[in-house]
């Protein structure tokens, strides 16, 4: 930075009427420097500077206006204390947050250098009585007193209600300072408290303002209705940046449960402000804000009091919005489950009824036809129709077992099951299939597996029906996988595929009665009904994932037996 630019006065011996004349001369000079000085902080401060270009600011109309070669200032505002200082031969500015102590002892925040007693009286004296305003006078320091070379002034000033400030004023010219022209320095170190007390209202005003922007904008999207998470997180980390103190170098991130929403540029770093988002007692995600680049520090770190508060205030709303969705979500799902319940239950209504009218009919024409074909010297055409009537029937009765099935009109007979040895049964009759299908079938069955309390021909229907389906899946071959697992009080049947898998739409109606993927006559729709039938019959659940083209996984899982149960 070059050296600041502003006459040298230097005061030479001189007559006693020309001394008075240069003395009002030089007080009309500082009054109108002063004056120019005061409108230009206080524009400044109403544009609400950052703290450290206002100091810089002030310090340097202040060597201008004053002529002296350095100023040092120091300012208590009741909430933070700072340094400022400043030499006009270099140039040289420097800024620094000041700690705080402990004033019940008396001792002052911004007590100078140890080496002059007199100033650190005056400090003390100011510190102890501050809310006295006649304190807050000029005062010109000699060598004698300060053990410093040429000329220091002091004047302190009070900043609002409760703060307050000193500066130091030092030139290298002896008697350089007046104690004439106190009241004019008292006069623009009171304006430069004003200023600092407005500087600091008009920026804490801003940074409300951008906050409260922050917050409406976070409540018109979260009110939105039909709102989905992601299309909410999204938009919503655009509206952090801009509600920081320096939004032009600020970017955020929000994740929630491994998913990220960023903003451009964002770089994580130790210029970063995080909170987390915690639904229920978990912590599913975070809300970060970080700077790009260094800035001044505050009296807390890089950010703002009010800019940690927000941002807590803004996960907290996070995870209201995640919980109520999740409960509406939940209270969808529970309400289609009623749905689909409720039409199961008419549906199976309906086919008991049906099967029952059906039954006995059917066995007639079945006994009948089965007759018939034991007829002797029967033409060839007529033995083939009716060869055609009996297999018709035989699926037509396979149908109607079904329904009965699926009507639960046919009470399960359970008892304790291994299911190890279920399933190697249950394959041994379709190992050929798949092999004659070019599909690898792998058995991964766990050891040790806890007895189930079942019905073993419902169970093994459950299996059959699921490899069955697995198999007609995978028309060019491919891999079955059969698994069983142990659980917490419960045992699973995984049946896992590499078939042509499942769209959203047919997944979510699979357990339609009647629902078939099929060509017309190659199925009845009713085997996974009867699945998720007999499943739900012995307490437990049918679980699925699918893809279009990677496969299906099926999995079932049944209570088991605990070592309490006999």
């Amino acid at each position: 930075m070059a050296g600041l630019s502003g006459p040298v006065y230097m005061r030479t011996a001189v007559s006693e009427a020309e001394r008075t004349n240069w003395e009002r001369n030089e007080r009309l000079r500082l009054a109108e420097g002063f004056l120019l000085f005061s409108r230009r902080i206080l524009d400044a401060a109403a544009r609400g500077l950052p703290r450290q270009e206002f100091v810089r600011l002030a310090l340097n109309e202040f060597l201008k206006v004053s002529g002296c070669d350095a100023a040092d200032l120091r300012v208590d505002d009741g909430a933070r204390c700072f340094r400022g200082w400043i030499e006009r031969d270099s140039g040289s500015f420097r800024m620094d947050m000041l700690p705080r102590v402990d004033s019940a002892n008396g001792e002052s925040p911004l007590r100078m250098e140890a080496d002059s007693p007199a100033l650190a009286g005056l400090c003390a004296d100011l510190h102890r009585c501050r809310s006295d305003k006649s304190l807050f006078s000029f005062a010109v320091l000699s060598p004698s007193e300060t053990g410093r070379p040429g000329s220091l002034a002091l004047v302190p000033f009070p900043v609002g209600a409760d703060g307050y400030g000193l500066l130091l004023l030092s030139s290298r010219q002896a008697g350089f300072f007046h104690r004439s022209e106190g009241e004019i320095y008292e006069a623009a170190a009171q304006t430069l408290g004003a200023a600092f007390f407005e500087r600091r209202t008009q920026v804490a005003l801003r940074e409300r303002v951008k906050e409260l922007t922050c917050l409406y904008g976070l409540a018109k999207v979260l009110e939105e209705p039909n709102l989905e998470i992601r299309g909410a997180l999204a938009r919503i980390v655009q509206l952090l940046p801009p509600a920081w103190l320096y939004a032009e170098i600020a970017s955020a991130r929000i994740v929630l449960d491994g998913q990220e929403y960023v903003t451009p540029g964002f770089r994580p770093g130790s210029r970063q402000l995080r909170t987390g988002i915690v639904v229920g007692d978990r912590e599913r995600g975070s809300i970060e804000v970080c700077y790009s680049e260094p800035r001044p520090e505050l009296d807390e770190g890089p950010f703002l009091k009010e800019e940690r508060n927000l941002i807590v205030a803004v996960a907290r709303e996070l995870s209201l919005f995640v919980e109520r969705h999740e409960a509406a979500l939940e209270k969808t799902q529970l309400e289609a489950q009623l749905r689909h319940a409720d039409r199961l239950a008419t549906i199976g209504q309906l086919a008991a009824g049906v099967a029952h009218e059906l039954n006995e009919p059917l066995g007639n024409i079945l006994g009948f036809a089965q007759l018939a074909l034991k007829a002797e010297e029967m033409p060839g055409r007529v033995r083939s129709d009716i060869d055609r009537v009996v297999q018709a029937a035989l699926h037509a009765r396979e149908v109607v077992s079904k329904l009965m099935l699926f009507a639960r009109q046919k009470p399960p007979t359970k008892e304790y099951v291994q299911l190890n040895e279920l399933v190697e049964d249950g394959l041994y009759f379709l190992g050929a299939r798949c092999a004659k299908a070019g599909i690898e079938l792998v058995r991964e069955l766990a050891p040790g597996l806890p007895a189930v309390n079942a019905d073993a021909a419902q169970l093994h229907q459950v299996l059959v029906n699921l490899v069955v389906n697995a198999i007609q899946a995978m028309p060019r071959g491919g891999r079955l996988v059969v698994r069983t697992e142990a659980g917490d009080r419960a045992v699973a049947l995984v049946v896992e595929d590499t078939g042509v898998g499942m769209s959203e739409d047919v997944l979510n109606r699979i357990f339609v009665p009647f629902f078939t993927t099929k060509p017309v006559g190659e199925g009845t729709g009713l085997g996974l009904s009867v699945v998720h039938g007999i499943v739900e019959g012995h307490g437990g659940a049918v679980e699925v994932e699918s893809k279009p083209g990677k496969g299906t996984r099926f999995r079932v899982v049944l209570p088991a037996k605990g070592p309490q149960d006999k």
